[in-house]
């Protein structure tokens, strides 16, 4: 298995990454709305803003392809 050695800023992105996703199953997984109805669920602002300013810090905007090539090697797929 590949290593990678991730700087400061890309270890930020994929963290902030990764909580983003989860944060999104955990919203989509729920019932809607806390179960209340009417409304589908919404992933925080600061959340998605949290991983936006990260990938801009590591110089990532833009650039998916590089970016999912670091997830991919600090997060293989089992």
């Amino acid at each position: 298995m590949p290593t990678a050695v991730l700087t400061d800023h890309e270890r930020t992105a994929v963290q902030a990454y990764l909580r983003l996703l989860h944060t999104v199953r955990a919203a989509f997984d729920g019932p809607p709305d806390g179960g209340r109805g009417g409304r589908p669920a919404v992933v925080p602002p600061t959340v998605l803003a949290e991983a936006e300013q990260a990938l801009a810090d590591a110089g990532l905007t833009g650039n998916e392809e590089a970016f999912f090539r670091l997830l991919q090697m600090w997060c293989p797929q089992p």
